[in-house]
């Protein structure tokens, strides 16, 4: 009988410890660095890890530089090897907090939070501030968020010969969803 209480015990203090952190593999990303008249530049991975501890409301994302995808080869190969040398830089990290985070007043209905916190992408760290849309579904904690990056930042030089043609200014859209 004391096998089957401190098993049982064991099982829920494993499975409430387990659930202390909310974590995807799977989060996506979208950027572009479009402009009128050119051809689109636009990438997406779909293999971003993020991780939240919802007692805290700190939250961290890991996207590797080389599982972004375009529709063009070339433009993924000018991305990987002149713009963000992601054999040099691999990754682009976020660390940070969402503001006035409280898992259990989440709803159906999407709110607006605030993310602060360190950007690095290509060897530089910039503090962002962001907004996001949080909801509770049945597929877990949906974050969704649409922001602006500067080329510039994070010291990303764009040749002239291509300025025109690309957007210093790019708009980057999250979607994650953490169980």
């Amino acid at each position: 009988m004391k096998k089957i209480l401190f098993y049982g015990l064991f099982f829920v203090v494993v499975q409430n410890f387990a659930q202390t952190k909310l974590v995807t593999k799977t989060g996506k990303i979208t950027f572009e660095a479009s402009v009128p008249a050119f051809e689109e530049v636009k990438a997406k991975n779909e293999a971003v890890t993020c991780i939240l501890n919802p007692a805290t409301g700190e939250i961290a994302s890991l996207a590797l530089l080389k599982g972004f995808r375009f529709k063009v080869a070339l433009m993924e190969e000018h991305f990987n090897e002149n713009y963000v040398e992601s054999d040099k830089f691999p990754k682009a990290t976020f660390k940070g907090k969402i503001e006035g985070f409280d898992l259990s007043k989440l709803t159906a209905t999407a709110k607006e939070y605030t993310l602060k916190g360190k950007l690095e992408l290509h060897g530089k760290t910039k503090d962002i501030t962001v907004i996001a849309k949080i909801k509770k579904t049945d597929a877990g904690v949906e974050i969704d968020s649409d922001f602006t990056v500067n080329t510039d930042d994070f010291d990303i030089e764009i040749p002239s010969v291509v300025s025109k043609k690309l957007s210093k200014k790019v708009a980057v859209k999250l979607d994650f969803t953490l169980k």
